[in-house]
């Protein structure tokens, strides 16, 4: 802080007094805990650093400083003593809001797949081309995290050639075809799609084909077998019927990507005709499968993948028509012969793509230059009008103008009270779009934009983008990142160790591993032959009952649970419900799998749905939901620590420093006990007793042992190696508790603001591309006070959001990267 801009007489009367009896016996009067002083530029004025008070101000009213040992601030001088480091040590001017420095991003790779989608009408898979995005404050979209470097210039390139060459017609007629990709197909009794059809199910995946004409079709069918790195033993039919007819049966197993593609010509009649894919498993006796099927340390699988059946035709006479996709980028049916009419429709063509790839109107020099490419390109020999247009869109996606998002506010726009420009129609459409649905601005976004008229109408469009299926985005990319959601799927957990039978497992596959190599003895007679045979079937019954525990956390159950999370998650914002139901909601979303792996009866089938959690059931929130409970786990065992943290940093907002250098593992801790293996609990007890370790374990440990009664695995348990487990404990701000229950209650009630406050300033650093500082203060207290005044309606938190001063203004000051830097770049 300024110390000139504070009152000196203020501080002197009113905040002197209440930090001298209250903070100065550990941070002040030559204490230094923490190594912070709150004295050190004397008894005038306040230590001289804004990040310091604002650490400070989110321990005040987090109800943690001072502790509650110490002596305690009433409610009364707590709010004192935040008020007066907010406006005075910080410097905030509450009606002249300081929005904070200009942010230049670039599309991350969900925002680059899903804006290529909306603007091209194809799927481009971002994660085979371009590398994972940095993140920082949580987020990948955040800007000062994104690098830009050459290699990743060149591979934008490449995918700009990749995508014009699969999405834009070279052509103005081609033989009329009809494509279909495996996900369309599709079980209704078991909700299974084709794209991926395993060996070990009955599969019966099928669609629908429309033919407006009778006659001679060509039907193309394109799929692959693939299976895990480990051999799977088991096997399976596919065939392909149309209208009941079988076309072809096959037999697969297990293999590494087996392309497969087969062809048929066939006479159809106009009309509806049904295709089909059946996998039907092949039952072989367990005694001729092998050793193989019992003696995996690893689940293995295979899978049938249907990728694309193509129906051409009618082949005689044949059917010319326009490309699929012709229509989106080309309004004429043909091309115009004459020159000069060829360069003004391409112009036109161009201008219409440039305009929604730029995501504002391209200016006329753009639009000539592409137009000169297309025409320099169309000119080549044998080379096609639409050819020419597509090789000029290449040009537009490797544009800086399409990578990167960058906010404008024109001379021309209207300034805030304090001076300060707020963002123009289109920079406010994208930045709008991008938050809700990380792609590009629709067409009535623009429009709206177009007309000056988007920020009057911000309301309705926050509801019409909430309510449309594009915002489920939102809730994969923030719900992903904020509540690790995006985790649980490659996350590495031992099922064995986590469930405390990992010791067994290895015992009896080591048995069944030696009885099979005696068994191979050629000297064997037959009735030793047949003992070791009927002792290897005993063990195999047991193998199977250690393999489902081994196999527990397999793909469909990691997908459940991180759907169970983001599902909650947006029925909370398309009901407008409490944002406090994400920590205590009564009801939750399941199939049957993860019902039954959470011990919730009468759920059948696997589609996901909402179901209310019994009263007796310990569920409720994310705090008992499986995503955050694996993904807050080490690989064989829970952590309190992490879980802990966890809390602490997404649901409060009052993450810990990183452990300082020199700290002893917290196993270390174990040689205390005297040769007893001490729970958790005590290990932590025992870590804490280090004064470099209790400051941040006092905070973390109690949450996280609340916790322990779920296992790794997300399974509630009663006891650990036989020993009841204690959940209860002491928050340092000092609420107690006796099971996850009464700390989610604490959690909703005492530390509600806290939630508010950290849910606001995780929405708002998602929406605007930039980690937070004391500037933005007022700005969360807003979107706080918006959630406090509506009983924690979560849309009232977006509206704060969307109407405050870093969303729609920024300060008068030029980003690294402006317009024209941009529009004079070699790529346009």
């Amino acid at each position: 802080a300024d110390a000139k801009s504070i009152d000196a007489a203020r501080y002197r009367e009113s905040i002197l007094p209440l930090l001298t009896d209250h903070c100065f016996d550990c941070h002040g009067n030559g204490s230094a805990e923490g190594n912070l002083r709150l004295d050190a530029a004397g008894e005038d004025a306040p230590v001289d650093d804004r990040r310091v008070w604002l650490k400070v101000l989110q321990n005040v009213r987090a109800g943690v400083m001072p502790p509650p040992d110490a002596s305690s601030l009433d409610a009364e001088q707590r709010e004192s003593l935040a008020e007066w480091i907010k406006c005075e040590a910080l410097g905030i001017d509450r009606e002249r809001i300081d929005p904070g420095p200009p942010v230049v991003r670039r599309l991350n790779r969900f925002e680059y797949g899903n804006t290529i989608r909306d603007l091209m009408g194809i799927d481009f898979n971002v994660e085979v081309l371009f590398p994972p995005d940095d993140s920082a404050f949580g987020f990948d979209n955040v800007g000062d995290a994104q690098t830009l470097s050459p290699l990743l210039v060149e591979k934008y390139l490449q995918a700009a050639e990749a995508i014009v060459a699969e999405a834009v017609p070279t052509q103005t007629r081609v033989l009329q075809y009809q494509e279909f990709d495996g996900w369309s197909f599709h079980d209704a009794a078991s909700d299974r799609r084709g794209n991926s059809m395993s060996v070990d199910e009955e599969t019966h995946a099928v669609r629908t084909l429309d033919l407006s004409e009778g006659g001679k079709y060509r039907v193309t069918v394109r799929a692959m077998v693939n299976g895990s790195f480990g051999f799977h033993p088991r096997r399976c039919t596919t065939s392909f019927s149309i209208d009941g007819a079988e076309q072809c049966q096959d037999e697969y197993g297990w293999a590494e990507r087996q392309q497969i593609e087969k062809t048929f010509e066939l006479e159809f009649e106009p009309g509806e005709h049904r295709l089909a894919f059946d996998v039907t498993p092949i039952e072989r006796p367990v005694e001729e499968t092998g050793p193989d099927d019992f003696l995996s340390d690893e689940p293995t699988h295979a899978y049938y993948h249907l990728h694309q059946v193509k129906v051409e035709g009618p082949l005689d006479p044949p059917v010319w028509s326009h490309p699929p996709n012709y229509e989106r980028f080309f309004t004429r049916d043909a091309p115009p012969e004459a020159t000069e009419e060829r360069r003004v429709y391409a112009a036109e063509t161009l201008r219409r793509f440039a305009d929604k790839a730029f995501r504002r109107p391209a200016d006329e020099d753009t639009v000539e230059r592409l137009t000169q490419l297309a025409e320099a390109y169309w000119q080549r020999e044998d080379a096609s009008f639409e050819a020419g247009v597509a090789h000029a869109m290449i040009a537009a996606l490797a544009s800086p103008r399409f990578l990167l998002r960058i906010d404008l506010a024109r001379p021309t726009s209207s300034v805030d009270d304090a001076g300060r420009p707020y963002l123009d129609n289109y920079s406010l459409a994208s930045r709008l779009s991008y938050f809700l649905w990380s792609t590009m601005p629709d067409d009535e976004l623009l429009r709206l934009a177009a007309q000056g008229e988007l920020r009057e109408r911000l309301p309705e469009q926050l509801a019409r983008m909430l309510k449309d299926d594009r915002s489920h985005a939102m809730t994969s990319s923030f719900v992903g990142q904020w509540l690790r959601t995006r985790d649980i799927e490659h996350i590495s957990i031992d099922p064995l160790a986590a469930a405390g039978v990992r010791e067994q497992y290895d015992e009896l596959l080591d048995e069944l591993r030696e009885l099979f190599r005696r068994g191979s003895d050629p000297n064997l007679n037959d009735e030793r032959r047949e003992e070791l045979a009927q002792r290897r079937r005993e063990l195999r019954r047991e193998f199977r009952k250690f393999s489902e525990i081994r196999d527990a956390l397999d793909g469909e159950l990691r997908r459940a649970m991180r759907d169970e999370t983001e599902m909650l998650f947006e029925h909370i914002v398309k009901e407008n419900r409490s944002a406090l139901e994400l920590l205590d909601a009564d009801y939750t979303f399941v199939n049957e799998k993860l019902a039954r792996h959470y011990g919730l009866a009468g759920v059948e089938g696997r589609r996901m749905r909402k179901v209310e959690i019994p009263p007796d059931s310990p569920r409720g929130g994310v705090l008992t939901h499986g995503s955050m409970l694996v993904v807050t786990s080490n690989p064989t065992r829970t952590s309190p620590v992490k879980r802990g943290l966890y809390i602490l940093d997404n649901l409060l907002g009052m993450p810990s420093p990183p452990a300082p250098p020199g700290v002893p593992e917290l196993e270390a801790s174990a040689d205390r006990f005297g040769g007893r293996e001490p729970s958790l609990r005590e290990l932590l007890a025992a870590h804490r007793e280090s004064d470099l370790c209790a400051s941040c374990h006092n905070r973390m440990d109690p949450l996280g042992l609340a916790l322990e009664n779920f296992n790794a695995l997300g399974i509630w348990r009663d006891d650990e190696n036989g020993t009841p487990i204690d959940a209860s404990g002491a928050l340092v701000s000092g609420e107690t508790f006796t099971d996850v229950r009464d700390l989610r209650k604490v959690l909703t009630t005492v530390h509600r603001d806290s939630f508010y406050r950290c849910l606001s300033e995780k929405l708002l650093t998602y929406a605007i591309g930039r980690g937070l500082d004391y500037y933005d203060v007022q700005s969360v207290d807003q979107i706080v006070n918006s959630l406090r005044e509506n009983d924690g309606r979560i849309l009232s938190a977006f509206e704060a959001v969307v109407q405050s001063a870093p969303f729609q203004r920024q300060r008068d000051e030029a980003p690294t990267t402006n317009e024209n830097d941009v529009a004079d770049s070699p790529a346009m």
